[in-house]
């Protein structure tokens, strides 16, 4: 699907001193440029781009599933689910988990992917997740994330029906992404992006990363964190104490990443971590044109509670028109879990008491606890 009338009505940015103006506006009030029609900032897209292959976001990734042919109307003749026909603006609700992932302002295209999906276990329900976020300076970056998060999810999903350690599976699907990326290209032309997983079972949430794609857990009480460090520049000078996070996050460093996948890495070095809910929560699991506006697992909290326990797909939808408000830079998208995965209707029903949150860390992956 495409974007639709959400973006027309939100701002965009003065070409000349960068502060936000509206839509209609025919005047910067900050430095008084005149201003264009807003559509003049917005880069060209097509609905369906050059390449693009339209297919079932579901059954796509299930590899248990009958790929479907698309019906005149735009739908999976497998499952039912409307199919998306482009890549600008996509939205996927399976219940237990929603998610959305938009282009932004910006961009030309949108270079962020996502893919998920659930099961029904003999240990109990599973969700997992994988967001991937198209490094720009590679070539075919679009292509790279969608092809990672499809064989990422496709090897989680065949894992965990068949009981697999969840730290493990998590190994294996970011050595899946890998492979993937690595046929697109040469370590001389090699399409590359970050990397984020969530596998989400009835005990705990393990998560799997490279890049600065993050994952948070999200709670109504002050237990809201995140769960994942970024492999970047910034995140290396905060550690040292050489510059304060703010200072970090406006410093030219501030996206420079340090691991990756793609061709032109050897061999995947990935974090995984094991994080035990105290009780009830929401997982989020979003690239940088999302946390970029509020990197605080509280503040993000504020954002998307309560509504995320009940209507995942609604509060992935106001993330999304927070970013885009804040100036959509980027390209956003934005993947909300509740848990525990009973069902988001019934997440209100639990007990709210809170423990302590433990997390279990893979030393031979990953050596530091998350912020």
């Amino acid at each position: 699907m495409t974007a639709g009338p959400l973006r027309g009505a939100l701002g965009v940015s003065c070409p000349s001193c960068g502060e936000p103006v509206g839509a209609a506006d025919s005047f910067c009030e900050s430095c008084g440029t005149e201003l264009a029609a807003a559509e003049e900032y917005l880069p060209e897209t097509e609905a369906s781009p050059p390449g693009y292959v339209a297919q079932c976001p579901v059954c796509s990734v299930d590899p248990s599933a009958s790929p479907g042919a698309i019906s005149a109307d735009g739908c999976c003749e497998s499952c039912g689910r409307q199919v998306p026909s482009g890549r600008d603006h996509v939205e996927l609700d399976l219940g237990w988990l929603a998610g959305v992932t938009d282009r932004g302002l910006r961009h030309p295209r949108n270079e962020d992917a996502m893919a998920f999906a659930t099961a029904e276990t003999a240990a109990g329900p599973v969700a997992v997740a994988v967001v991937c976020d198209g490094v720009s300076t590679s070539p075919r970056s679009d292509e790279a994330s969608l092809a990672g998060t499809q064989a990422a999810v496709r090897m989680l999903l065949t894992s965990m029906r068949r009981g697999d350690d969840p730290t493990e599976a998590s190994l294996a699907a970011v050595r899946q992404a890998h492979l993937a990326l690595t046929s697109l290209g040469s370590s001389a032309q090699a399409p590359s992006a970050t990397y984020i997983s969530a596998t989400i079972s009835g005990e705990a949430v393990t998560v799997c990363w490279l890049g600065d794609s993050r994952a948070y857990w999200l709670a109504t009480d002050s237990g809201a964190r995140r769960l994942t460090a970024d492999d970047s520049l910034a995140e290396e000078l905060v550690a040292r104490g050489d510059l304060s996070e703010a200072d970090a996050m406006t410093s030219p460093q501030a996206h420079v990443i340090t691991r990756w996948l793609g061709a032109d890495v050897a061999e995947p070095q990935a974090h995984v971590v094991r994080f035990e809910p105290p009780g009830p929560g929401v997982v989020l699991v979003c690239s940088d044109g999302l946390w970029n506006y509020r990197p605080d697992a509280e503040g993000l909290a504020k954002l998307a509670l309560p509504a995320a326990f009940t209507d995942p797909l609604g509060a992935a939808s106001a993330l999304l028109a927070f970013a885009l408000e804040a100036g959509g830079m980027d390209n956003i998208t934005v993947v909300l879990a509740p848990f525990p995965l009973a069902g988001p209707a019934t997440v209100a029903e639990e007990d709210s008491a809170v423990t302590e949150a433990g997390f279990t860390v893979d030393v031979d992956q990953h050596s530091e606890e998350p912020a």
